[in-house]
């Protein structure tokens, strides 16, 4: 799926049937329904992207201690730019 066709399935109410299932969690977090794309980033416990998109979700919530912890598990620090811009960095790379 490219870039441009995620950004246009976001005016669906569900995920395209064949959306991958890190790409089901962003398309969730860009939605606004955390608790849909927790349930996927949880269910992958382990792997990186998923742990990457873990932590972002706990960033949006607020926990920013559980929220490192996630980047950290991901092999990474959370990054300086607002979650918004956070979010737009995440669609380009996995779109």
């Amino acid at each position: 799926m490219s870039y441009k066709e995620f950004k246009a399935s976001l005016t669906a109410a569900a995920p395209p049937s064949d959306m991958g299932l890190l790409q089901s969690g962003l398309w969730h977090a860009a939605k606004g329904n955390w608790e849909a794309a927790h349930e996927v980033a949880q269910d992958h416990e382990g792997e990186r992207d998923f742990d990457r998109l873990h932590a972002y979700l706990h960033r949006v919530e607020g926990d920013e201690w559980n929220a490192g912890y996630w980047y950290r598990r991901a092999g990474t620090t959370m990054p300086v730019q607002s979650p918004e811009e956070e979010l737009e960095s995440l669609i380009q790379r996995w779109a």
